[in-house]
């Protein structure tokens, strides 16, 4: 029999839950055409996923998850549409929610890197615990981020489930043209040209949090920059930071006078998918030396687009990039330098990296993820949710 499925979008312009909000929902488009999913939008985000087949619907919920009046507002507003099963793609589960439900866990950061008073974290962590308990089943997204959720938050093992995410498929699409190095596209080169990129750069992209490690970054690119001042290739070596914008981020400004590298570091904020893909390709390296990560998209974005990566050896990055980066210690600042020495200086292991990542990259895919979850939505239509 049919299941009336509830998808909450509302997250869908999201850096990294939007991504994973898109493309689950187009490949379930794709394989499921036997269920009737309705998808919860916010009413700005209607022309979102367009193109979607007859049994999926739109409905329009005008408050965000991050509204405190969700809490109560959220359940009443499903009992409109008496759905079989809820799933909620962030782990944001409101104070009464209708059951059953299935709960999508990215990173538990929120609790592990909690600013303020101790009060504030043990309620997060009381609250967030209360509602994974009252879940159907749990969905980690990686293996690191499923031993998080047992041993933190006491979670028993067989309510979770690990489905891997993926790259979104526009990082598999290519500006340049041939092999790597080769000559850019018209809209490749029209983009770097608009930015004045005209040196090599080592990138990072991402959210600008403490977990991420960018004051560190910027010192090991000092270093490094110091290092190669006399190289042929890399005497004007850059960093470019794609993410927040500095003004938010005091430690990370200070970082930057300190090492006295204020006119070799560049901070764009936010920018499209088809930009962003420009500056992965035309990186010397990426970048990624984060401390903790539920998953960590932005390293296999990088394979995808042909481009050497140095990344942390901690949590779920060694699970995620495999043999395909060179790990460093990311609490090291001349750990980092040395990884980002190896990628830029030894060619040989720049091809092998790239070739590599490649390889990587195809170990993750939307469609098999897609198919999990649907296995996972009809297990947890019939489950009974834990109770502590």
């Amino acid at each position: 029999m049919p299941l009336k499925i509830v998808i909450d979008v509302r997250r869908i312009r999201d850096f990294g839950i939007g991504t994973y909000i898109r493309n689950l929902v187009r490949e379930l488009a794709r394989l499921d055409r036997e269920n009737q999913y309705l998808l919860v939008f916010l009413p700005a985000d209607q022309a979102e996923l367009p193109g979607l087949p007859a049994n999926f619907s739109r409905v329009f919920h005008d408050r965000p998850d991050s509204d405190p009046r969700n809490d109560f507002t959220f359940r009443f507003f499903l009992g409109r549409f008496s759905p079989d099963l809820v799933h909620l793609p962030v782990q944001k589960v409101p104070w009464l929610m209708r059951r059953p439900y299935v709960v999508t866990i990215h990173d538990l950061s929120s609790l592990l890197y909690a600013e303020g008073p101790g009060w504030r974290r043990n309620w997060d962590l009381y609250r967030m615990r209360r509602g994974l308990l009252g879940a159907a089943r749990i969905i980690a997204v990686s293996s690191a981020t499923r031993r998080d959720v047992e041993t933190l938050l006491g979670i028993p093992p067989d309510r979770i489930r690990q489905i891997y995410e993926a790259p979104d498929p526009r990082f598999l699409e290519r500006h340049r043209l041939g092999e790597q190095g080769g000559a850019w596209s018209a809209e490749g080169e029209a983009i770097l040209e608009r930015y004045q990129v005209h040196y090599p750069f080592i990138l990072y992209a991402g959210t600008i949090r403490p977990q991420k490690n960018i004051p560190r970054l910027v010192e090991a690119f000092a270093v490094v920059r110091g290092d190669l001042e006399n190289h042929p290739v890399y005497r004007d070596l850059r960093l470019i930071i794609i993410g927040d914008e500095i003004s938010k981020h005091p430690s990370v400004r200070r970082a930057v006078i300190e090492t006295r590298v204020e006119d070799a570091v560049r901070f764009l904020g936010f920018v499209p998918v088809s930009t962003l893909r420009v500056f992965y390709e035309a990186a010397a390296a990426f970048a990624f030396p984060s401390l903790y990560e539920g998953f960590g998209l932005p390293p296999l974005e990088a394979m995808a687009c042909g481009t050497p990566v140095v990344a942390s050896n901690l949590s779920s990055l060694p699970e995620v990039v495999g043999d395909a980066a060179v790990l460093v210690n990311p609490e090291n600042v001349f750990d980092i330098a040395r990884g980002l020495r190896e990628v830029l200086r030894d060619e040989e292991r720049r091809k092998i990296l790239i070739q590599r990542g490649f390889q990587q990259v195809r170990r993750f895919n939307w469609a098999e993820a897609a198919r999990q979850v649907l296995d996972i939505y009809r297990e947890a239509a019939t489950a009974r949710p834990f109770h502590a």
